[in-house]
């Protein structure tokens, strides 16, 4: 199995120092609960912090303020963060909200560009969400309907975004829409658009299983974006959002099997100290074999992770790799945390409770970032026509 080089060790050290002494007892003043919206202002100083500690921009190449870390080293940042059993986890790493979601584009924004939105982003001044999916553009991304007309300097956008995760408190948005329609992925084009200019609505009036506060719709209604906030050339916008999606993949991983990971913790934990019939329940082989399946399937999909990354960072071909691990990470956290929530029984049915929010969020996974479907589309087709795509 992958271990961390020394670097990453003291990294995610130093992370669960952090979350142990002032995060956890932040979310227990604070009476912060799973599943539940957290207030921007309480979120906005834990960004500021982590930012102060080194955390938030981690994830970042070296050059730009990050930790410089190959990517099987940041998976195992992401996993353990999760494993700490933090309600905020995600947000000590920015994953929602901040620099992993913008960290490419530094390669292809303008100088005005990192100014005005990037550096604000990853000093956690501003916050930032990825705006594509639409009601009729899910798994087929380039049928998005959302249109960025050009009028002198001046985009206007007119359409509508839908389960866009980070989006109740981003303060920006880079969004996708069609600038030349009828040629697909090549009249798309990407911008950076302020969510609080005219035109612009945030809705936020539905909670997605995982629970509500995180993801929200945004509508636009004759927007006008300067042309100097949009991202690289005309028609490159598809392209661009696309460029990294087999890393991201990838990368999503160690935050579901963190999850699953954290599912096995507390199972244990539960097994050892719930009694039943005079007895701690893990001496029962029902339960004993459910733990025995979950940390099984758990090694396997960390194998099939790491050594996946650890291939990226030799400089292999991971087209169809990434796509397997996402697939399998997926599916296997789910079924953990389905054997968790019945290794805890009625405890794990309860509403806030640790397992019952990693199963709906687990199973969430299964749909967001690519659906399993569209996994095994991308597999079959690397495995069938190698060489191509």
């Amino acid at each position: 199995m992958f271990q961390p080089s020394e670097k990453t060790r003291d990294i995610i050290g130093a992370i669960e120092g952090f979350i142990r002494d002032e995060i956890l007892p932040l979310e227990r003043r604070e009476g912060l609960t799973w599943g539940e919206p957290h207030p921007k202002p309480l979120l906005s100083d834990v960004w500021k912090r982590s930012c102060e500690l080194g955390f938030y921009n981690v994830m970042l190449p070296a050059p730009l303020g990050g930790g410089g870390l190959g990517v099987a080293d940041l998976c195992a940042v992401k996993e353990a963060t999760v494993l700490t059993g933090s309600v905020l986890a995600p947000h000590v790493l920015g994953e929602l909200s901040g620099p992993p979601r913008v960290g490419h584009l530094f390669k292809v924004a303008s100088a005005y560009q990192i100014e005005h939105f990037l550096q604000p982003v990853c000093r956690a001044e501003r916050t930032v969400c990825f705006a594509l999916t639409e009601v009729e553009a899910g798994s087929d991304a380039t049928a998005i309907q959302t249109r960025a007309r050009r009028e002198g300097n001046h985009y206007v956008l007119n359409g509508g975004k839908r389960y866009i995760s980070g989006a109740p408190y981003a303060d920006i948005a880079v969004l996708l829409a069609v600038t030349e329609p009828g040629r697909g992925a090549q009249g798309i084009s990407a911008f950076f658009v302020d969510l609080t200019a005219p035109g612009v609505r945030v809705e936020t009036d539905y909670a997605v299983m995982s629970g509500g506060g995180s993801h929200g719709d945004i509508l636009l209604d004759e927007v006008r974006v300067p042309v100097e906030n949009r991202i690289g050339e005309e028609g490159a916008g598809f392209k661009l959002a696309m460029g990294r999606i087999t890393l991201n993949r990838l990368l999503h991983c160690p935050t579901m099997l963190g999850m699953a990971g954290l599912s096995l913790k507390l199972s244990v934990e539960h097994a050892r100290t719930r009694k039943q019939f005079g007895q701690p329940i893990a001496m029962f082989q029902a339960v004993n074999h459910m733990i025995a399946d979950m940390a099984t399937e758990l090694y396997a999909a960390r194998s099939m992770m790491y050594a996946t990354a650890a291939n990226n960072d030799a400089g292999g071909d991971i087209k169809v790799q990434a796509p397997m691990c996402k697939l399998y990470a997926s599916e296997t956290a789910f079924r953990i945390a389905d054997k968790a929530v019945q290794v805890h029984g009625g405890a794990g049915l309860i509403k806030g409770h640790p397992v019952e929010w990693i199963f709906r969020a687990t199973r969430m996974m299964r749909i967001l970032t690519g659906t399993s479907e569209i996994q095994r589309n991308t597999i079959a087709k690397g495995v069938l026509m190698p060489g191509q795509g």
